[in-house]
């Protein structure tokens, strides 16, 4: 079973002591999360003053550090269209990027998604399909880039877990329906986290954990970080598979 660690997404340091937001942070973070079980790694690049990046200096800062600490590790950045606010302008910084992570994260609901999708394919990255929502699935569908992306990302945003599985469903019907037989990584956020790494277990997907994702462990303690979480996750599901850097 594959575990992909998030690192930091957009939590701050309020939030946890030991969000890590500096290249060498991550690094470290991604380093320890891996000797843990983690199979793969995402995480929400950072400029000097910690928030969320997706300047080309910035992003090379990161994925350099990071690959160095976890040769042979895939590891992804997110693109999200918070981190800008507008679809062009986050289209012209990524295509300012010379230094590539293994995939890139795209939320196919985001004003262009698509067309961001088919930017990082052309540079030779991989695509990470975000899935959260029925409307994702659709235009992941519409994009016909399926067949070229490395998997999806399903990740329900219900607190809820009949919510939650319910949106799984569906999704998965519409995957079916389509033919689209791609590897699937399956994890939820805060109240549903621990409950989906087990979901994710018993359908024989992936699953995805760290601060990103939950802060606090299944008994309620806070964690200590990244890497306790991954921990904490291999406990609760067969033994991880790490997966070689293709993309």
């Amino acid at each position: 079973m594959l575990i992909e660690v998030a690192l930091n997404g957009g939590r701050t340091r309020a939030e946890h002591p030991h969000v890590p937001c500096s290249p060498e942070e991550m690094a470290a973070a991604a380093q320890e999360a891996v000797a843990a079980g983690a199979g793969a790694a995402h995480f929400h690049v950072r400029a000097a003053h910690e928030r969320e990046s997706l300047d080309a200096d910035d992003v090379a800062r990161a994925v350099l550090a990071v690959r160095a600490a976890i040769p042979g590790i895939p590891f992804g950045v997110s693109t999200g269209l918070w981190m800008v606010r507008d679809a062009r302008e986050r289209y012209e910084k990524v295509a300012e990027w010379k230094t590539f992570p293994d995939f890139a994260s795209v939320n196919f609901n985001e004003e262009g998604g698509i067309a961001l999708a088919e930017l990082l394919l052309a540079k030779g990255m991989g695509v990470e399909a975000g899935m959260g929502s029925v409307l994702a699935t659709e235009k992941f569908l519409e994009s016909k880039l399926a067949a070229r992306c490395r998997w999806v990302l399903l990740e329900p945003e219900q607190q809820e877990m009949d919510g939650a599985l319910a949106v799984v469903a569906k999704v998965e019907e519409m995957l079916r329906g389509a033919r689209i037989a791609l590897p699937i990584i399956l994890h939820g956020v805060g109240r549903t986290a621990w409950d989906f790494i087990e979901v994710a277990a018993r359908r024989g997907y992936g699953t995805r954990i760290g601060l990103e994702d939950a802060l606090t462990l299944p008994d309620g303690r806070q964690a200590k970080g990244n890497a306790e979480l991954v921990a904490e996750a291999v406990r609760r599901s067969p033994r991880p598979e790490k997966h070689s850097s293709s993309a």
